[in-house]
């Protein structure tokens, strides 16, 4: 909704300093008598002949907390809005999730994740994948055999966290709940 214009303002006050009565001048300028008697009121108790500003900045509540709020999430990526908000309650700062998803997607904040399984950091893992990458070109595509694991997962862990614009958020976590022994493809060459 937008404010009347400031002539109109004017030629109301005017009207009503001529000694016209309020209800008349909201009849004849087609405006109701209730804004009449605001911008009256208003004149009278300010001397502001004007309206107030419509919409504009608001600083928000975590403003100040930005440097807190990003070692939060950089130690702890997967951390949901939530989390966030109780542990600023719990610090005196109320806020509810909108509010402060609005505030993180302004300092570049946005929601991401790229998940790698905790076991490709064990230096056996890392030899593995290695050989692996070194024998892949050798092998006959006819031989291999494809498991579609769409859907299948164990893996508690959040898949989802914080990190800056441009910046991959990335995260570890087990990639099972079921106790797996390691486990190497054996090639059958068999017809």
């Amino acid at each position: 909704m937008h404010a009347y214009s400031q002539d109109l303002r004017d030629r109301v006050l005017r009207a009503i300093e001529r000694g016209e009565h309020p209800t008349a001048v909201a009849r004849r300028f087609e405006v109701s008598r209730v804004w009449v008697y605001q911008v009256l009121h208003r004149f009278r108790d300010h001397g502001e002949r004007c309206s107030h500003a419509v919409g504009g900045y608001r600083r928000s509540c975590v403003a100040d907390w930005e440097g807190t709020l990003r070692g939060w999430i950089k130690a702890g990526p997967d951390l949901t809005l939530a989390q966030l908000c109780e542990w600023l309650a719990a610090r005196g700062v109320q806020i509810k999730a909108p509010a402060l998803w609005h505030q993180l997607d302004k300092w570049g904040l946005s929601f991401k994740k790229t998940l790698h399984a905790s076991e490709q950091e064990r230096a056996d893992v890392q030899q593995a994948r290695r050989e692996w990458m070194h024998d892949r070109p050798s092998w006959d595509p006819a031989h291999l055999v494809f498991l579609d694991e769409t859907w299948a997962t164990t893996c508690m862990t959040p898949a989802y966290g914080r990190a800056p614009r441009a910046a991959r958020g990335a995260g570890h976590g087990i990639g099972s709940v079921w106790a797996l022994e390691d486990h190497h493809v054996h090639r059958s060459l068999a017809l």
